[in-house]
């Protein structure tokens, strides 16, 4: 899968303040969050480097791609992946909307999210 990425020189709780606000800045918010180090120590006891997954939505592209395709429903919202790649350094990763919808006829709607996606990242550092 494509991905739209960049490394951070931040911790993860300092990266994520700032995803979360170049994320805004650009019309999506932040609908859920999963701590994957947290539940995976929970759940089965794994230590593992810390990890996020936010799912991302702007209601506006999401309405419109809902309004051309219901099915739409089903790779909705973007997620945005934070992971401590080295004590202070962070990756922050958003999946490419091309890779997940592919329909000619959502082309102009899909490369308005991978372009905002790829603007909120891109100000990241």
């Amino acid at each position: 899968m494509k991905a739209i990425q960049v490394v951070v020189e931040s911790n993860i709780q300092d990266t994520e303040s700032a995803v979360r606000k170049a994320l805004g800045d650009r019309g999506f918010g932040v609908l859920t969050e999963i701590d994957v180090a947290a539940t995976l120590k929970e759940k089965i006891g794994i230590d593992r480097a810390p990890m996020k997954i936010l799912g991302a939505c702007n209601p506006s592209l999401a309405h419109q791609v809902l309004e051309a395709d219901p099915d739409s429903a089903l790779v909705l919202p973007c997620n945005v992946v934070l992971e401590e790649v080295d004590p202070g350094r962070t990756a922050v990763k958003a999946v490419d909307p091309h890779s997940l919808i592919t329909a000619e006829n959502l082309k102009p709607l899909v490369d308005e999210a991978a372009g905002k996606l790829t603007e909120a990242l891109a100000s990241l550092g």
